[in-house]
């Protein structure tokens, strides 16, 4: 099976170098191509050989989305012969799927698409008139892939025609993203109970206001006039200072900056429970990574992580703007904390890469 990947967000998320590599450990044969803007600085990553970076679009460019995206498409059949290849898998609906629609129009080669969270939350919410482009990207595509339960149903239910629901549904595959091997080759042993006394919370990701920590912040405050003695630590890079300096100086607040996944490992250790309520998110792999190490995780009701387990089995979802919900889902959590910790570990197998390489394989080879 010769395959060309198109994936722009390979740029600056690398976790997907792990399905590249087992795709070609199983010797199939595939190409990636990622279009980025002229203002692109590649970063010190070896990429594979297999991966083509390429400018071929401004940071103006976008603005326009025909524009922006009639450059990549020219640009690709410049680096490509799309005739060598049986298949296209396209990372998102609209940006990489719009191209390989096109592929498929003027080449015939048949595609899968990905649907992700800039697709739901960004051109589906907002980009009216690009709705129903999005909807021709669906209807062509041979296979289309989610996430999540949660969000491919709500894709169905709010933008699809009810003449096109079944056939839609009939092509929709479940996939969740995958965490490195690290994780699995470090797992942790269940964790015997926690301490009120000093109640270790966690929160890893960029402070943005998508990430919410402020929410976060609230809720550790009615734990705290609980009289559960609450700490959060934070780590991520920062976004916005402004979020930073509301939260720094609060004495149960610990920001610890950027860590490498060899320092973070063992801050989730040090920790008992993991809290990210975002407002939108297309999975998280920080909850995967910990739940490997036994951390029961509080996550967005209605986002991607939400669906992929019983609620109550490796945490809660909330509303992510219900300080008071997040307050009482840890303290459900703190309440069956030993069951919810063993459930943690032994679930996160769930999301090594090569259970979704084998559930990928599966797919193409409906095709």
């Amino acid at each position: 099976m010769n395959m060309l990947h198109i994936n722009s967000y390979y740029s600056t998320s690398l976790f997907y170098k792990n399905l590249f590599e087992y795709q070609i450990k199983n010797e199939l044969d595939i190409d990636v191509f990622v279009p980025v803007s002229s203002a692109f600085q590649k970063r010190d990553f070896n990429y594979g050989d297999y991966t083509t970076i390429s400018k071929n679009h401004n940071k103006f460019d976008r603005v326009l989305f025909h524009l922006k995206h009639n450059k990549i498409f020219k640009d690709i059949q410049s680096k490509y012969n799309i005739d060598e290849y049986s298949l296209i898998h396209a990372h998102s609906l609209f940006s990489n799927g719009y191209i390989a629609l096109k592929l498929k129009k003027k080449y015939g080669t048949p595609y899968i698409v990905a649907v992700r969270n800039t697709d739901v939350n960004v051109f589906f919410k907002r980009m009216i008139h690009l709705r129903g482009l999005g909807l021709e990207i669906l209807y062509e595509a041979q296979q289309i892939v989610f996430l999540s339960e949660t969000y491919k149903k709500y894709v169905i239910d709010k933008y699809v025609p009810n003449d096109k629901k079944e056939e839609i549904k009939h092509k929709t595959s479940v996939i969740p993203n995958g965490i490195d091997d690290f994780w699995f080759n470090n797992i942790r042993t269940p964790k015997k109970g926690i301490s009120l006394s000093r109640l270790r919370l966690l929160q890893v990701g960029e402070i943005n206001k998508n990430k919410n920590v402020e929410t976060t912040v609230k809720a550790i405050e009615l734990l705290r006039e609980k009289g559960i003695n609450a700490e959060l630590n934070v780590v991520g890079r920062v976004k916005d200072e402004k979020i930073l300096n509301k939260i720094k100086n609060l004495n149960y607040v610990n920001y610890l900056g950027v860590k490498t996944k060899h320092e973070l490992i063992q801050i989730y250790r040090e920790n008992d429970i993991f809290v990210l309520p975002s407002i939108n998110e297309t999975f998280g792999l920080v909850y995967a990574e910990a739940m490997s190490q036994g951390l029961p995780v509080i996550y967005s009701k209605g986002q991607g992580f939400d669906g992929q387990f019983v609620d109550g089995e490796v945490g809660f979802s909330v509303d992510c703007f219900d300080e008071a919900e997040i307050a009482n889902k840890i303290i459900s959590s703190i309440d069956i904390y030993e069951v919810i910790t063993e459930n943690c570990i032994q679930l996160s197998n769930k999301f090594t890469w090569d259970k979704i390489f084998k559930s990928y394989m599966n797919l193409y080879r409906k095709l």
